[in-house]
């Protein structure tokens, strides 16, 4: 909302130029009322009839005058606010798509727009840009009391948003106003069909059995996870599918002909030439879509240039009616796409496709989709890489966040990606100075303090900003312990300045919600460290910390008061979360005689996920179903590792843990061996079990493998567990290796 200091310094300038009545300004308002109407064409459309109720509403709002609507005739009398294509319009020339135009001529006023939704464009311009009216999130706009409206003379304002296609993926748009007012668009109402196609344009449950040839050759044999676009009758079936589709849904703008989001493109006799003649699989892909886009040649066509398809053919072109859809889903966050070092691929993909066509799309990340409300301090990015890609030919953005959930400054980041696809040399310092100052009010400094002090310890941890990373870092990390300390103290300087007003209180009580949820989620990393969930009691037991559980509910029910309806991409709900840490709670400590013991490893773990290093296995903490903290990872190499109880110890069970999330490449061992010595040279083996087939499925579990021997003495403990061989064939993927992840070796 404009706070009251806004409001006082607009009310003077008005009142001021009131009195002066020079003739340089257009009083729209007085407090006895208004001269002025809003005229429409006398064929209105139903865009100029909403375009201009809205426009009456507001100035009614705001300073209460009731401007009547009429429609135009040739011997119109008194000043007008004209809206649409009247006839005062036409004199101006013709329009650019999408774009808006508000002009004075006189006393009179224009607000003009091109095809598409301009018009409305213009409308909520002239409110923002000239009646100082703020659309800040998804709830109902903010206005300034102004009984006189007063306008500068000479207004002649005209623009086009930047981009054909302007999607920003957060709650706020999915409010219809805030949508038109940021000039955004969603895709739902633009693509007759969207995204990953392939398996809804010619079904596997439906064509597999009987039809096998129509899908991907992949090691040896069809498979359901591509089609074989080399196959004729597959060509048939997607082409009557459209006809059906478009005869249904005219308006539809783009159609997506895409590959499933999964592996295994087919390498039959008749694609695989045609593939490595253009140096990979878009070429099948562009041939395919190229086909399909002739026979409708009217219909605007998209498709992914993403996973096996990310790179251009060498030389077969899109045709005229295709556009290419990039994703930058490989980069990390850290730094601009023009600087990053995984970005490069991008960069190359981006080049070769935009020597072919200049029908580019690009599909964005900007939240960490494996923990939506985690800290993630991107800000310093979003611009760059707007200007990067608007520079390159980029023709439509389709940002993506945390859809339809509030994640981390959800608001803020939406309000500068909009101003930013709209315009993207826009001035973010003042944009977010200005958003944060009306809707956060005293609180802002602070709130400001903790973003930029954010960002300045993240860049100079040299960390990875990883869109599926987590807030659990132990080394060089702008998320410690101690800088949590830090920045808990500005919000509490910002809760403070919230005072008694109970609306700015409750946003930065939202705002404070990841810092929250990163206590918690590192109280998962130390377990039974400091910072973590449990502590001994004066009997020497492992109790769960004074207060913990009440904490855990005070998030749950912020969460559910900020409409956190997902904390991941994954759909984990703020009561799925609440049970997770009841499970957590309710289990305890598993006693272990290995706590803290020496690990040696014969092997080295994956460096792209250290946890804690080798004191992963033995520090008492169990890993959850989130791989990428707490489980130590080995990727093409088995898991030897060796733990020294210190001294020779009678040893009844060994247990380990080892994580099962096909989804991330992650599989059970394919066999685990325990061995026991007394000495470190000569080992018995007491235990080797293996895991036995690896069925198709792609749920997230944890198994543990226990060892159950007579009574034996031993002072060292070897556990080596067999990493597959190869990926499975449902699960197969060009250049990579099975992984395994193990959390913890129990010894008693």
């Amino acid at each position: 909302m404009i706070k009251g200091w806004l409001y006082s310094f607009v009310f003077m300038l008005t009142m001021m130029a009131a009195c002066t009545g020079t003739a340089q300004q257009i009083t729209l308002t007085t407090d006895q009322g208004t001269e002025y109407t809003i005229v429409v064409p006398a064929d209105a459309s139903n865009l100029e009839q909403r375009s201009a109720t809205v426009l009456q509403s507001y100035i009614r709002r705001i300073s209460g005058a009731q401007l009547p609507i009429v429609t135009e005739t040739k011997n119109m009398k008194g000043p007008a606010i004209f809206i649409g294509n009247t006839g005062m319009a036409e004199e101006l020339g013709k329009m650019r798509p999408e774009s808006y135009l508000i002009r004075s001529v006189g006393n009179d006023l224009i607000i003009r727009g091109g095809s598409g939704r301009g018009l409305i464009y213009g409308v909520y311009t002239f409110l923002e840009k000239y009646l100082y009216c703020k659309k800040l999130t998804g709830q109902p706009a903010s206005v300034p009391p102004i009984k006189t409206i007063i306008l500068e003379r000479y207004i002649n304002y005209e623009n086009q948003p930047q981009y054909i296609y302007r999607e920003v993926y957060y709650p706020a748009p999915f409010d219809a106003e805030y949508l038109e007012w940021h000039k955004l668009q969603r895709f739902e109402d633009l693509w007759g069909l969207w995204g990953h196609s392939y398996n809804k344009l010619v079904p596997a449950k439906t064509y597999f059995k009987p039809h096998p040839e129509y899908y991907a050759y992949v090691k040896g044999k069809r498979q359901p996870t591509q089609l074989c676009l080399s196959n004729e009758e597959v060509f048939k079936i997607v082409v009557a599918d459209f006809k059906k589709r478009i005869a249904d849904n005219p308006d539809a703008v783009y159609w997506s002909i895409s590959p499933n989001d999964d592996i295994g493109y087919c390498e039959c006799d008749k694609c695989k030439p045609f593939d490595d003649q253009q140096g990979g699989p878009s070429g099948s892909l562009i041939r395919f879509v190229n086909r399909v886009a002739a026979v409708f040649p009217e219909i605007k066509f998209t498709t992914l240039a993403y996973g096996f398809t990310h790179r251009a053919p060498k030389t077969l072109k899109p045709a005229e009616n295709v556009y290419i859809f990039l994703s930058t889903i490989d980069a990390f966050r850290d730094k601009p796409l023009t600087e990053e070092g995984s970005a490069a691929t991008f960069r190359n993909d981006l080049k070769g496709w935009k020597a072919l066509t200049s029908n580019l799309f690009v599909w964005d990340y900007v939240t960490q989709f494996t923990n939506y409300l985690a800290p993630f301090p991107n800000f310093h990015t979003l611009q760059a890489n707007i200007q990067y890609l608007h520079s390159n030919g980029v023709k439509g953005m389709f940002v993506q966040g945390s859809g339809e959930t509030y994640s981390e400054w959800a608001e803020l980041r939406c309000y500068i990606i909009s101003k930013l696809l709209e315009d993207d040399k826009a001035d973010v310092n003042r944009l977010t100075s200005e958003f944060m100052a009306n809707y956060y009010g005293a609180a802002a400094p602070y709130l400001q303090q903790y973003i930029s002090l954010l960002q300045e310890k993240m860049l100079a941890s040299k960390r990875k900003l990883d869109i599926y990373g987590n807030p659990v870092n132990e080394w060089n990390s702008y998320l410690t312990p101690e800088l949590l300390d830090q920045y808990s103290a500005l919000f509490d300087k910002a809760d403070a300045a919230a005072g008694i007003d109970v609306s700015t209180a409750l946003r930065v009580k939202k705002a404070r919600l990841p810092l929250e949820y990163t206590v918690l989620q590192q109280a998962r990393f130390y377990g039974i460290e400091k910072h973590g969930i449990f502590v001994r009691n004066k009997d020497n037991d492992w109790v769960v910390k004074p207060n913990f559980e009440q904490k855990i509910a005070r998030f749950i029910e912020q969460c559910k008061a900020a409409k956190v309806t997902e904390l991941s991409e994954g759909g984990l709900t703020p009561d799925a979360y609440k049970a997770e840490w009841d499970e957590i709670l309710k289990k305890g400590v598993q006693p272990t005689n290995a706590l803290d013991a020496n690990v040696t490893l014969q092997y080295p773990f994956a460096p792209e996920y250290p946890a804690k290093g080798v004191r992963t296995l033995t520090d008492g903490n169990p890993g959850y179903k989130d791989f990428s903290y707490n489980w130590l990872c080995f990727y093409g190499v088995p898991l030897v590792a060796t733990v020294d109880l210190g001294r020779v110890r009678t040893v009844q069970t060994i247990r380990t843990r080892f994580l099962d999330d096909p989804r991330h490449w992650i599989f059970l061992p394919a066999n685990i061996k325990v061995e026991v010595s007394v000495d470190g040279t000569s080992y018995t083996t007491v235990s080797n079990v293996k895991s036995g087939n690896i069925e198709e499925h792609y749920e997230n579990a944890i198994k543990e493998f226990k060892a159950t021997v007579k009574p034996v003495d031993a002072r060292y403990i070897r556990v080596t567990a067999e990493n597959l061989k190869e990926l499975p064939e449902w699960r197969y993927r060009e250049h990579k290796k099975p992984m395994m992840a193990c959390d913890e070796i129990y010894v008693q």
